[in-house]
């Protein structure tokens, strides 16, 4: 499933084992899995794609700090 969304609060991500990625606030493609979450932005020239766990998804939509359907 497929939908948009808005980065409005502080959401981190991580490669690996490396340390936590800021997504920049704004819009975001939102890709909902069965467990994860795929999120895809464009920031300038730059695209940028990562993976979350879908219960840390959920948790910023919780927080407020992603809002659905933006």
């Amino acid at each position: 499933m497929s939908q948009t969304a808005q980065i409005v609060g502080k959401v981190e991500y991580r490669e690996g084992d490396g340390p936590n990625i800021v997504i920049r606030p704004g819009p975001v493609k939102v890709e909902t899995g069965l467990n994860d979450v795929t999120l895809s932005w464009v920031d300038e020239e730059v695209r940028g794609s990562t993976a979350m766990p879908l219960v840390d998804f959920k948790r910023y939509v919780a927080e407020g700090k992603i809002e659905l359907g933006a």
